[in-house]
Order: C-alpha cells, then sequence, then structure tokens
C-alpha cells in the first residue's frame, strides 16, 4: 500500500516559488522523492510555466520577492480559470495574525511561516493536495452527471417525438388528408405562439418551453379520429345531425387515446397533457356554442384557443372530397368575422397581422394532388 501511494504522490507535482536559492535547495531536496517537483526563483517565471503547463497541482509561494511578491503571483492565478482551482500555499517570514489572514483571504490554501519545519511542511502538502484530488473528483462526477442528464434528457425528448409521431401516423393511417394537415396546423400554431408571447393576456404562459411543446404537441389534435367510423370520417357530403354527434366524439376519443398513451409511458409528460387539451378542446368556441363540453371565453385553454384558429384556416383553404377549398382571402375574413365569437379576438388579431406567414406555410406544404383520387377509391371500397 505505501509503494502505491509513493507511486501516486510521485505523479503530483508542485511548483515551488522563493527568490532564495537555499531555500529551493532546502525544499527540492526534502519533497523530490515524494513528489516531482519544478522551481522558479522569481513570480514572473512561475507565471511563464504557468503558462505552458498544464501539470501542476500545488504552488509553494514566497511571499516577499523583488518584481512580482506572492500577492501579485495570487492574484494573477485566482483570475485566470486554468488556475485558480490549484491550491496555493505561502511560504514566509511574516508571522503576524493580519499577514496570515490577508494571505487567506486572497485564496491561498494554507499559510507556513519560515524558518519552515520539515514535517509541518510535509503534513499540510499532503492535506492540501489530499483536497485537490477530493474536490477534483466531485468536479469530474458532476460533469459526468451534467453529460448524463443531458443525455437523458435527449431520451426522454426523443420518447415523446416516438410516441407522438407514433400515434399520428396512425391517424394518417385513417385520413389521407391528415399529414401535409398536420405539418401546416404545426407551423400556424407556432407562428400565433412567437407572436403572442410578449402579450399581457399570454406571456405567462407562452415561454419558450411553451412554445416548443405546443409546436410538438399540435400533430395529436385530431387523432381520435381514429376512432371514428369510416362511412361518417370519409362522407363525401354533410354529415346528418346524428353523424354530427358521433363525429363529435373525436375530441373525446383523442383525449382517451393519449391519457392512455401517458400511462403506458408511466410519467407525465407535459407534451402530452397538453396534446390532450388540444385534442378535447380545439372545437370549443370562445362564446361558448362549441363541444365537448361548451367552455367559454377564458375556460377554454390557451393550446386550444390557438389551434382553432390554426384548424379552421387550415380546412377552409384545403379542398377536401366534400367540399371545395376557398381562397385565403376569404379564409382570412371568415377567421375575422368569427373573432369574439367563435375564436379569442387578441388571437385573431395577431393571425392577421400574421397571415401572409400563414400563406407561405400553406405554400410550403401542398397537398398532394393525388389525395383526393386516393380518397375517392377508398371510400368507394367502403360503401
Amino acid at each position: 500500500m505505501s509503494k502505491y501511494i509513493e507511486e501516486k504522490n510521485l505523479r503530483k507535482t508542485i511548483l515551488v516559488v522563493d527568490d532564495n536559492a537555499e531555500n529551493l535547495f532546502l525544499i527540492l531536496d526534502l519533497l523530490k522523492d515524494k513528489y516531482r517537483v519544478k522551481v522558479a526563483n522569481s513570480g514572473e517565471k512561475a507565471l511563464k510555466f504557468l503558462e505552458s503547463s498544464d501539470a501542476v497541482d500545488l504552488i509553494l509561494l514566497d511571499i516577499m520577492m523583488p518584481g512580482l511578491s506572492g500577492y501579485d503571483v495570487i492574484k494573477v492565478l485566482k483570475k485566470d480559470i486554468k488556475t485558480k482551482d490549484i491550491p496555493v500555499i505561502f511560504l514566509t517570514a511574516m508571522r503576524d495574525v493580519e499577514d496570515e489572514q490577508k494571505g487567506l483571504e486572497m485564496g491561498a490554501a494554507d499559510y507556513i511561516t519560515k524558518p519552515l519545519s520539515a514535517s509541518i511542511m510535509l503534513s499540510r502538502i499532503k492535506t492540501q493536495l489530499e483536497n485537490k484530488e477530493a474536490k477534483d473528483f466531485l468536479k469530474d462526477k458532476n460533469i459526468y452527471l451534467e453529460k448524463e442528464i443531458i443525455k437523458r434528457t435527449k431520451e426522454v425528448s426523443v420518447i415523446k417525438d416516438v410516441t407522438i409521431l407514433t400515434l399520428t401516423s396512425l391517424a394518417e393511417t385513417r385520413d389521407l388528408d391528415t399529414g401535409n394537415h398536420i405539418k401546416r396546423t404545426q407551423h400556424y400554431i407556432f407562428i400565433l405562439a412567437v407572436a403572442l408571447k410578449n402579450h399581457p393576456r399570454f406571456m405567462e404562459y407562452l415561454s419558450d418551453e411553451m412554445i416548443e411543446t405546443l409546436y410538438r404537441s399540435a400533430p395529436l389534435h385530431d387523432i381520435g379520429k381514429v376512432g371514428i367510423a369510416d362511412k361518417i370520417l370519409l362522407k363525401p357530403g354533410i354529415l346528418t345531425l346524428e353523424e354530427f354527434e358521433i363525429m363529435k366524439r373525436h375530441t373525446t376519443l383523442g383525449k382517451d387515446a393519449i391519457e392512455h398513451a401517458e400511462k403506458e409511458l408511466g410519467v407525465e409528460v407535459k407534451c402530452l397533457r397538453v396534446a390532450k387539451e388540444i385534442a378535447f378542446s380545439h372545437h370549443e368556441n370562445y362564446d361558448g356554442s362549441g363541444y365537448p363540453l361548451g367552455l367559454c371565453g377564458d375556460e377554454i385553454p390557451i393550446s386550444a384557443r390557438l389551434m382553432a384558429v390554426a384548424d379552421v384556416y387550415d380546412a377552409l383553404i384545403s379542398e377536401r372530397i366534400y367540399k371545395s377549398a376557398i381562397s385565403h382571402e376569404d379564409a382570412v375574413k371568415t377567421i375575422v368575422q368569427g373573432s369574439g365569437s367563435k375564436f379569442d379576438s387578441d388571437i385573431v388579431d395577431v393571425f392577421v397581422a400574421r397571415h401572409n406567414d400563414f400563406l407561405r406555410v400553406a405554400k410550403s406544404f401542398l397537398d398532394n394532388a393525388s389525395v383526393i383520387e386516393q380518397k375517392s377509391e377508398q371510400l368507394s371500397q367502403i360503401l
């Protein structure tokens, strides 16, 4: 064991700084069998050596030296990120309590007065090297833990994305229109959220994290449609009152599906909680005339109010087997007409201000020209 400790200590490097050659030889002779020892006979030479070396574990530093004093040297050391954590032990003939207090306040780890006692100096050096080793271990451990946290956070983020992608892909298998509609509404809600970030009514809710969460959650807004029968979901005409009541159930089915996903994950995931709000409430109207609960005004979650504008706009400009698309300009007019009744008026105001961004997104994610034909064929198979 003693041999291991000696070999371990030999890996430690101590820099001795003293303008007195006799002191340097004395300390070198005392330490050379236990440590790697480097010497400098001035503060300037010590700093120059430290600039080019990464292997100093402790510094023995005289205070009273011509040129740069020990005080001057330690000031430089503590300002440099490379050297600020190297323990410094002052070696000095200055024996007053005030001198020792000053040295410790400047950042010295210890203070030894001359004439030097070999046993005291060796004991103090050993203590400070052990302290540094413990600090280095904790520092390395913290760095490792920080990396692990980043790694785990990324893993959780991937899990969330995979969960949403899986559920969204399921929806796309039922409705051929869903793909680009999902992409467009995802971008629409992001545009609205960013624009409302500093609005007095929304700023507390719309943090950067929440805006990202809204973007990730938006694709699940119509997930409940997977539970609606094809003869209703794909009907090429106006739904009867009875059929519409069945269609309205997709909000509850969507909420239930996401809750099931949450239970399977076994942890609460923020993006799924927000997705559940959107899926359940994005058909609520601001005046209370919507569904499924008939919520009114600010009772409707902000996430759902944002999606309401995004979803309706996209539905208006998109061609479906049961309807024709209307122009962007007419869609904007329709949204404005619903301000305060169907939609939150502050969100509509921002939509109007950013309508060109909506148009840009719509043009970036155009529906495939063959979608209607595919859907017609799918419908004919059902009928």
